[in-house]
């Protein structure tokens, strides 16, 4: 079971690589691999105070996997987004691969995300506001892209108060 300690952080090589997708033959491999992304997850809520999703690429597990869980868990294997809207919003952002740091970043307002389920079922999900930052945070990691890489401009870096 991965731990906090493996957690990639700001500067590793692997969080820029673009993640490859989830193969049929490897359905076997996701409980481990979304009990990890879980277990990590609940270890930063207990030291950070924060954490709603996390992506696979984040435990260098570089495949296009996200794991969210607000109030249930939600597995999204190769996930797609459509209907971007075109409302934008800014907002300081936060990772936890940099827990301390937050970065003002511009989002899209409301998407519509594709996905399959841990059960290899096509879902589709619309969400907007925070749930649509989130989705588009985590979404980016599995394209090798951080919210640092979005900043809006030189000064929208600051420290977690």
């Amino acid at each position: 079971m991965k731990t906090l300690k493996d957690l990639l952080l700001l500067g590793d090589p692997r969080l820029y690589e673009v993640c490859q997708p989830v193969l049929i033959t490897e359905k076997s491999l996701l409980s481990d691999w979304i009990a990890d992304l879980d277990s990590v997850m609940k270890d930063v809520r207990a030291k950070y105070n924060f954490g709603r999703a996390i992506a696979a690429p984040q435990l260098g597990i570089m495949k296009r996997l996200i794991y969210m869980n607000i109030n249930r868990p939600v597995v999204m294997i190769n996930p797609e987004f459509i209907n971007l809207s075109d409302d934008l919003f800014e907002l300081w952002d936060d990772c936890m691969s940099f827990p301390n740091l937050l970065v003002k970043v511009k989002r899209h307002r409301s998407l519509t995300i594709k996905y399959l389920d841990e059960h290899w079922q096509q879902q589709e999900w619309s969400v907007e506001n925070d749930l649509s930052e989130l989705l588009q945070h985590e979404y980016d990691h599995l394209n090798g892209i951080l919210c640092t890489m979005r900043a809006i401009d030189e000064k929208s870096f600051k420290w977690r108060a």
